[in-house]
């Protein structure tokens, strides 16, 4: 067991983002940085029958000025809810672990959070404790600056980053056409893998 991991929030992020918390003693999860567009902070990507496909939430920004990841709300007035849950079911609802744990994920999706940030710890822990991974996970207090703390993953696990963490292949919905798709949300392996995820991380 090594000490803290210091990781962005995010929704439904990676697997390469849940390798980093198997070995750890406790989860800090940044609240006092900036908003970062364009980032796994309210984005994933998911396996559909035409490739990835990502998924984002939609959200208020303010207009003049740098805007705090706590502060950041979800902007209801796009049917991005209706439009996640949707393509999720496109894309697993015939893979062996889908029935298992989509109807858990729906019901905080369709929570009406307030904040971004609290979406994405209730679905982070939530999914902790279905691919069975212990650990104590907490918000950060202050920001720390970069290079600073061991095991700070905030900026190097993020959708525009080439990544050097190797994926181990798995049994995919449609992997048997295009072969086996890295780089996806938590959500591909726990819909194929099931209770054996962690084994994959």
């Amino acid at each position: 067991m090594s000490g803290s991991v210091l990781l962005s929030t995010a929704y439904l992020p990676p697997a390469e983002y849940f390798s980093k918390v198997i070995d750890a003693r406790e989860v800090l999860i940044e609240r006092e940085e900036n908003y970062l567009k364009q980032s796994y902070r309210n984005r994933c990507y998911i396996l559909s029958v035409s490739g990835p496909q990502a998924l984002t939430v939609p959200v208020y920004l303010g207009s003049f000025h740098k805007t705090s990841i706590k502060d950041i709300r979800i902007d209801y007035s796009k049917r991005w809810q209706q439009v996640h849950l949707g393509a999720m079911v496109s894309a697993y609802s015939s893979s062996p672990f889908f029935l298992y744990y989509y109807e858990e994920l729906e019901k905080i999706i369709l929570s009406d959070h307030k904040f971004l940030l609290d979406l994405n710890m209730e679905l982070l822990t939530t999914i902790f404790k279905m691919i069975r991974l212990e650990v104590s996970i907490s918000y950060s207090s202050c920001f720390k600056p970069l290079n600073k703390t061991e095991n700070d993953f905030r900026y190097r696990i993020s959708p525009k980053e080439e990544s050097d963490y190797v994926s181990i292949p798995y049994l995919q919905v449609f992997g048997q056409e295009k072969g086996f798709t890295g780089g996806l949300s938590i959500v591909d392996l726990l819909f194929n893998v099931g209770p054996e995820s962690v084994k994959f991380l």
